[in-house]
């Protein structure tokens, strides 16, 4: 055996072996974890993996560098033989693959393909080392630097070894297919022989040693993205976004082994590329929370932990083991602050490329915050009244339909009274003096329209979605019981809220069976009143009869368009009644969260540089030629209201509830003034 062929063979073996053995190691740390809910719908699944592995769909979202990806990552797949070549070749000398390092068209694509990787490569290292997004901040730079420029490495070795092979007349197939590679060789075309052998072996000792060391190095890092990612993506959730995990126990979650085997190994599959920080409210109000930084402390607290654990206790390491082991999950590794931050508003989830969850984890450690009684004091306060009276403003039932006393028309108690539409007002549009005339004024255009209605009246209870949020599971389960057992003495055949929170727990996490899973919303349909004046328009039985000329924005709501997917219904009712729907940058999919969902409208602000609420009437007031915000959301009117206040833009922008520019354009409510500022206008319903 000869002295290169014994080098080759132990640089595989041993590479493979730590990579294996690396590989097993962090197998055995997701053995800590609970069992994960059973898998289903495989055919699905590998689409899924076909689309979001293989066609990179996510990534595109950020079009810059996940183009580069694209290449990075195809460049991979494609190159996988020129590797298995060039491992061969050291192996067997002389051996040549068939077809795959025969085939003139194929060493085309993959010349190219490697000149298209070196583009990409040489992309990610300006963008990482000169732009520097802030994205990256907190993110192992070094190792993906690195990374990048090993892959450079591999790309030039390769195109070198194969441009000397051309100039020596020992390439398998004509220059033409590998253009190339012959290119760069053509630089070495004056030296002697002995040199280009030289050099050529040179390349290939460097490539070859560099795509092994890369393989043990896979394991230890983000890039372990590479190994794990498909498995991801395979097995990701597909319960729908609004529908939470039910508790780990009645204490939450409270240690790393508490968590599921399933959301261990989306921790290992984070890459580090910063895209749910970058969408995050809370992050970009200033506060605590990173959702990026957040996987990685809970990723890195799993290898330490699940280390120790494994190590057991001896006299050597006796010490740093029980250091690690009496580390506090909440406390130690995340923060409280960090966990109360999160709007549960599903941008990281729905941004990131490998359906990483945040959201479901965080919930999981507010549940254990909670547990502990580690809630600021309007929260618990609020989660007080929610308990005691049904509702966060600590009013009595009988308070309830107190809005419904301005109306110049009976309303249907649909327990006495059975209704073709239940209306579940919820708490905002039932108590906050704020969305009274909103939901006075959505009274009055179901009632133009002839729909047929009623309410559970002091029957009603918060129907806990944020309460779920906030980390409370036992109160919403009773609010939940409280709401259906209203409901089942009652005679309707579907339900209507103007609250996307409501909405979205009404329709994902309600039950109407005890003891089945089947979700309310398969008994019975569940929609948004922007739905239903959809609905009502297209059908005729509500009548435009004056058109809105007027140029407006919309702001969607989190529940409504990321959770459920709700987004061109309410778009439809504005231009049905001439409006001009102008766009903020932060659209649809991507809008930018009120900052009140997943309980934070009942916590005190903290320090921040800016609300979201805050940042996104300044969005919208700078549009060119608009001058109204419309929402569909109580608690996106409360807090968007408040924001134009105080940030000087009454006199600027004014918010009104979808509700109140129907009621205008359909003649249900009296039409705004002629003059006054748009802060007077908008007063009016």
């Amino acid at each position: 055996m000869s002295p290169s062929l014994l080098v080759v063979l132990v640089g595989l073996v041993a590479a493979v072996g730590v990579f294996g053995y690396r590989c097993y190691q962090r197998v055995q740390h997701l053995r800590l974890g609970r069992p994960a809910a059973p898998f289903g719908d495989w055919g699905r699944r590998v689409l899924d993996v076909i689309i979001f592995v293989f066609g990179q769909a996510r990534l595109l979202r950020f079009r810059g560098t996940g183009l580069a990806h694209v290449f990075i990552f195809w460049g991979f797949v494609l190159l996988l033989p020129t590797i298995l070549q060039a491992i061969l070749e050291g192996l067997f000398p002389g051996f040549l693959l068939p077809v795959l390092a025969t085939f003139g068209p194929l060493l085309l694509l993959q010349d190219l393909v490697a000149l298209a990787v070196i583009a990409a490569v040489l992309y990610g290292l300006y963008y990482r080392v000169v732009v520097r997004p802030a994205r990256y901040a907190g993110s192992h730079q070094f190792e993906g630097n690195l990374v990048l420029g090993f892959i450079l490495t591999i790309m030039l070795t390769l195109l070198c070894h194969t441009g000397i092979r051309q100039n020596l007349g020992a390439a398998p197939v004509a220059a033409s297919w590998q253009p190339v590679s012959a290119l760069l060789g053509s630089l070495a075309r004056g030296w002697t022989h002995e040199t280009q052998e030289l050099v050529a072996s040179v390349c290939w000792w460097i490539h070859l040693g560099v795509v092994l060391v890369f393989l043990t190095l896979l394991p230890l890092g983000k890039h372990f993205h590479v190994v794990t990612s498909v498995f991801s993506v395979l097995l990701r959730s597909h319960e729908p976004p609004g529908r939470l995990a039910p508790a780990a126990g009645p204490e939450g979650t409270q240690r790393i082994e508490q968590f599921t085997w399933r959301q261990m190994l989306d921790w290992y599959s984070c890459s580090e590329c910063g895209r749910c920080q970058e969408v995050c409210p809370a992050h970009g109000s200033g506060a605590a929370l990173s959702p990026k930084l957040l996987i990685m402390a809970l990723r890195s607290h799993l290898l330490e932990r699940g280390q120790a654990l494994r190590a057991g206790v001896d006299a050597a390491s006796a010490a740093p083991v029980e250091a690690v082991l009496a580390k506090r999950l909440i406390g130690d590794v995340v923060s409280d602050e960090t966990l109360w931050s999160c709007t549960t508003c599903y941008a990281c989830d729905h941004e990131c490329p490998l359906f990483v969850e945040h959201v479901q984890p965080i919930v999981d450690l507010r549940r254990a915050l909670l547990a502990e009684q580690r809630g600021d004091k309007l929260l618990t306060g609020a989660l007080e009244n929610l308990r005691r009276y049904g509702n966060s403003f600590g009013k009595s039932d009988k308070q309830r339909a107190r809005w419904t006393t301005g109306l110049d028309f009976k309303i249907k108690d649909i327990r006495k009274q059975p209704a073709e539409t239940l209306w579940f007002v919820g708490d905002y549009a039932s108590y906050s003096p704020t969305v009274t005339e909103t939901t006075q004024a959505t009274a009055r255009l179901f009632q133009s329209a002839g729909l047929d209605f009623g309410l559970l009246y002091d029957g009603e209870r918060n129907a806990g979605n944020d309460v779920r949020r906030a980390g409370e599971e036992g109160l919403f389960e009773l609010l939940a019981q409280k709401n259906l057992a209203a409901m089942r003495t009652c005679q309707f055949a579907r339900i209507v809220t103007t609250d996307p929170h409501a909405y979205n727990t009404l329709k994902n996490e309600y039950t109407w069976t005890n003891g089945t899973a089947q979700p309310l919303s398969a008994k019975l349909p569940v929609l948004h009143y922007t739905e239903l004046l959809d609905e009502l328009l297209g059908s005729g039985r509500l009548v435009v009869r004056r058109r809105l000329d007027r140029t407006v924005t919309y702001h969607d709501p989190c529940y409504l368009g990321r959770y459920n997917g709700v987004y061109d219904a309410p778009r439809r009712v504005l231009r049905a009644l001439g409006c001009r729907v102008v766009e903020m940058q932060r659209h649809g999919d991507r809008a930018l969260c009120c900052g009140a969902g997943g309980g934070r409208i009942w916590m005190e602000e903290g320090h921040v540089r800016e609300r979201p609420a805050e940042s996104r009437v300044r969005e919208a007031a700078a549009l060119p030629g608009v001058r109204c915000l419309v929402v569909t959301c109580p608690k996106d009117l409360t807090m968007f209201r408040d924001a134009v206040k105080t940030t000087g833009l009454e006199d600027r922008l004014a918010v009104k509830d979808l509700a109140e520019v129907v009621a205008e354009g359909c003649g249900t409510g009296p039409a705004p003034a002629a003059a006054g500022s748009v802060a007077e206008r908008s007063a009016a319903p």
